[in-house]
């Protein structure tokens, strides 16, 4: 098929290099801005113009700009992965978009579905190629997979077995045609973006809840009136175990070592 590609980030990478392989047609890639990423000041474009431009594709910054493509039929359809802005309404009259979407939908529609089911303590989850339409994921689904959440997996780490399991669905969904689309079922939850409050810890809450904000990354506390963050921890027959942490301005250490560093006092710990 000729494709049209939109994604930004590190995650959106896999798929487009999977519709390479898989033989279709990228007439064109668009992706948000370059901008500055990372620590420092450079900019430099995102993951997926990177890698288009590696690949000898056309890279542009504009959904507009596949108008003039979609009304001269140089494109059949557009592909969605984590692209990171809301498609105009203008555009879904002009060409059709399916996205993969990483959640298995209605639960979790929104920015942040992998990091929602973990904090929300879901034991499933999975992948949706879906229609887009105007509302937020609200589309029929073409197809989906589940991926099993395990009690220890972090967001990174789930978010990269589903970002495998979607490019498969979405290779091997065109390739059997899209087909008819089905409406969603069920209640739907919203995965809104995570704030920094979402990731403080509150040491109130059960082991079990509180591992689960550290698993999703960028967990955060205090000690002795400055921020720590926690980067590892393990749920040992019920005790949260905190395994890797990193106090302000300092590198990450093991657990052990900030111990014997701070000379915790009896009963002092985090704030």
């Amino acid at each position: 098929m000729r494709l049209a590609y939109l994604g930004t980030p590190d995650m959106a990478v896999p798929p487009l290099d999977a519709l390479v392989a898989a033989g279709h047609e990228i007439v064109s890639v668009v992706t948000r801005p370059d901008a500055r990423r990372g620590r420092g000041s450079t900019v430099s474009g995102s993951p997926v113009k990177l890698r288009a431009l590696e690949l000898g594709l056309k890279v542009t910054h504009s959904p507009d700009d596949l108008v003039p493509l979609a009304r001269t039929g140089q494109v059949d359809l557009a592909v969605v992965v984590a692209f990171g802005q809301i498609l105009k309404p203008h555009l879904l009259v002009e060409l059709d978009f399916v996205n993969l979407h990483f959640s298995l939908l209605p639960r979790w529609r929104g920015a942040a579905p992998v990091e929602r089911a973990i904090l929300a303590g879901d034991e499933v989850t999975g992948v949706c190629v879906m229609q887009i339409e105007e509302g937020l994921d609200t589309g029929p689904v073409y197809a989906r997979a589940e991926v099993p959440i395990g009690p220890e997996v972090t967001a990174a780490e789930l978010r990269s077995t589903l970002v495998t399991a979607g490019a498969d669905l979405l290779v091997a969904q065109l390739a059997a045609g899209l087909g008819t689309p089905t409406a969603q079922i069920g209640e739907a939850t919203v995965a809104r973006k995570l704030t920094s409050e979402d990731l403080h810890i509150d040491w109130s809450l059960p082991a079990e809840q509180i591992h689960r904000v550290i698993r999703v990354g960028g967990a955060w506390t205090t000690f002795r009136g400055a921020r720590v963050k926690i980067h590892a921890a393990h749920l040992d027959q019920g005790r949260l175990e905190i395994t890797r942490i990193q106090p302000e301005g300092k590198s990450p250490m093991d657990m052990t070592a900030w111990r014997n560093g701070v000379r915790l006092a009896s009963g002092e710990w985090f704030e």
